[in-house]
């Protein structure tokens, strides 16, 4: 029997940060990354494919480069340095651990000494000491904790401030817990643990618990994935694992029970490659392999299309009543593929609409869903046919990006060269943003998800037809009104309208 653990993958900022550069890709912006962008080496490396690069600090970014600040985040100084050399970026800074940051800097400003539970070298760590304009003090276990008061028992008096590495060992933190409670007189304690992080951990344990032998599949130099391992080994045999391949050197044929976990920098197409290589690794009689590959995959929850009805909207998300006993949340840059667009303006309460699973969360009893990806679903069978059709098109202008500008229609991006975008060389293109246009499609690639259009080809037609509207009832003597267009030393051009 093979279970999959329902926290395995993604956590919400890991799949923030990723999400962050492959919009970016979509913009047809040049990216590089501050480190690499998560800790798996499949997923950094098929951005490597395309293009994204990883810089080790600001000044390393090109002219035209935008800069992605992964979900660690980084020290204060970092983002000053970008913006004094002028660098565009984005900063996918997980919202936990944001959280710390600005923890740790209220703690100083009253005067507390920041105690930080974490592993110093790890690049979240480093993010958040950059906080810490006073001393400060890391430790990784108990033991490290209670040498640190051994040696400076000046401690136990002074007003501390503890917190944790987001992916902290749940159960190390419950010691050092006890130990802070026993010993300090004047400390403020956060627990700043992502519960996912918590939940992950939990829900690993109780898996172990269950199964002769256990897979981590994550990244070696990934931290949460390294705890995973540690949480597990207490209770089943325990290997970590990048990839499906070294499967093969493993001691998991005759195993009865095999429990499969993932870190959270692990994407879901690894965890079914894993799963789809078992066929040849497992024997069983309970059920089949695509039995139980399809109830083990049933708790990626990836595809599932579902039906809600609006009950909430906020500045960030829209809440939907989707039929079950999860709360089902739309994120705003999941609603609409126009990032300028507010959630207000889009939907009301009561509105109803086809929607798409993401992510469920049974631990927190979420469910993450998208209507841009239904819209562009349905989107991609329009624009296919008005290619065929040479149908004339309108959409909206809503961003202006290097080499042309982006047209939204129907939640299909269209991408609109410069040379295609205005009817003279030279024309303004930021004077298109906002404006609707018509347009027609020139090429559609459904497998890179892009489609091109041309607005130069209907201003054209226009152009023509107005032409020959004007001489069919042009006469002398008439009088107009038209637009001096360039002035020579024989006379001056008028625009008369085409």
């Amino acid at each position: 029997m093979i279970r999959v653990a329902k926290t395995a993958g993604f956590c919400f900022g890991v799949n923030r940060a990723v999400e962050t550069v492959y919009k970016l890709l979509d913009e047809d912006k040049t990216v590089c990354t501050l480190g690499p962008i998560i800790h798996n080496p499949q997923l950094v490396e098929e951005l490597g494919r395309k293009g994204v690069r990883i810089i080790d600090a600001p000044e390393d970014a090109k002219a035209g480069e935008t800069v992605v600040i992964r979900s660690h985040g980084v020290p204060p100084e970092v983002i000053e340095k970008l913006k004094a050399l002028g660098v565009d970026y984005k900063d996918a800074t997980c919202p936990y651990v944001q959280k710390i940051h600005r923890l740790v800097s209220d703690g100083e400003r009253e005067g507390r000494r920041v105690m930080l539970a974490g592993d110093a070298k790890h690049p979240e760590v480093e993010g958040i000491l950059g906080c810490c304009k006073t001393s400060y003090r890391t430790f990784k276990t108990r033991e490290e904790l209670e040498n640190l008061f051994k040696n400076e028992p000046e401690l136990a008096e002074m007003p501390l401030l503890f917190c944790e590495q987001t992916t902290f060992n749940v159960e190390e933190w419950e010691k050092c817990l006890d130990f802070v409670k026993k010993v300090c007189t004047n400390a403020s304690v956060f627990d700043t643990i992502c519960k996912a992080t918590t939940n992950r951990q939990r829900e690993a344990r109780e898996l172990a618990r269950e199964s002769d032998l256990m897979l981590v599949i994550g990244g070696r130099h990934s931290s949460n994935t390294a705890k995973l391992k540690e949480v597990c080994e207490p209770y089943a045999q325990t290997y970590l694992i990048e990839t499906a391949a070294e499967l093969a050197a493993l001691p998991v044929k005759g195993k009865a029970n095999i429990g499969i976990t993932a870190g959270a920098s692990t994407p879901a197409s690894i965890i079914k490659e894993v799963l789809v290589t078992m066929t040849d690794k497992i024997e069983t009689n309970e059920l089949n392999f695509e039995e139980m590959l399809e109830e083990s995959l049933k708790s990626l929850n990836t595809d599932e299309k579902v039906h809600g009805v609006v009950v909430s909207i906020s500045p960030t998300e829209v809440y939907v009543d989707v039929g079950r006993k999860q709360a089902g949340y739309i994120p705003a840059n999941e609603l609409s593929n126009d990032p300028n667009a507010k959630p207000e303006d889009l939907v009301k309460i009561g509105d109803e609409m086809d929607l798409l699973i993401m992510k469920t969360n049974d631990q927190e009893g979420t469910i993450m869903l998208s209507k841009k990806r239904i819209d562009a679903i349905k989107g991609w069978e329009d624009i296919a046919a008005a290619m065929d059709a040479e149908e004339i098109l309108t959409g909206k202008v809503t961003e202006v990006v290097k080499g042309g500008v982006i047209v939204l229609y129907n939640g299909i991006r269209v991408f609109i060269p410069a040379s295609q975008a205005v009817a003279n060389r030279g024309d303004d293109l930021e004077a298109l943003k906002g404006q609707d246009v018509q347009f027609r499609i020139i090429e559609v690639n459904r497998q890179r998800r892009r489609a091109v259009g041309s607005i130069r080809s209907v201003l054209r037609e226009q152009r023509k037809a107005a032409q020959a509207k004007f001489w069919e009832s042009v006469e002398e003597g008439q009088e107009f009104t038209g637009t001096v267009k360039s002035l020579t030393n024989f006379g001056a051009f008028v625009d008369l309208g085409g």
